[in-house]
């Protein structure tokens, strides 16, 4: 299912578990995880729906390597990938990202203009992420919570809507 967030931002989120898919069109096309492999026909399918093949994404922005968030990254062959381990090296302007360890060590958020990326940090309602999984630490995940209580955002884009 394909919900339009702004005139440039949609979130897929699929019968099957899995992350929602943040697409992000800016002067590239930008995804923000890939969802589990269980979903990788309906990632398509939404994708085409909105005139977009796997290959024109440009940048894959992962919020954590949990196997429900990089599932599909063979899909998105033509794309630069982005995670914990080499996000210093990405540069864009208009995305500011924001280390947030906890539900697992490589945990990251993504700010854009109003536009918290939260991963599984942080879901709707107050909920947030799991720290009994391997990697997981209680302690980190509440220094992290502390942290985006200051970052100004309006819309919160998490990584599960349940």
């Amino acid at each position: 299912m394909i919900n339009k967030i702004k005139n440039n931002l949609f979130q897929l989120h699929f019968k099957k578990f899995g992350s929602c898919v943040y697409l992000l069109l800016l002067e590239f096309k930008i995804l923000i995880d890939t969802s589990s492999s269980d979903n990788k026909q309906e990632l398509v399918e939404d994708l085409k729906e909105l005139m977009i093949k796997p290959e024109d994404i440009s940048i894959v922005l992962l919020t954590h390597q949990h196997w429900d968030h990089t599932g599909n990254l063979e899909l998105f062959s033509n794309a630069d990938i982005y995670d914990y381990k080499n996000i210093d090296e990405f540069h864009v302007n208009s995305i500011k990202v924001i280390k947030t360890p906890g539900h697992t060590p490589d945990g990251l958020c993504f700010l854009y203009e109003d536009v918290l990326f939260s991963g599984d940090t942080i879901f709707h309602q107050g909920g947030r992420g799991r720290t009994d999984l391997p990697g997981g630490n209680e302690n980190a995940i509440q220094e992290s919570i502390r942290k985006l209580e200051k970052v100004k955002y309006k819309i919160l884009c998490p990584g599960h809507l349940e």
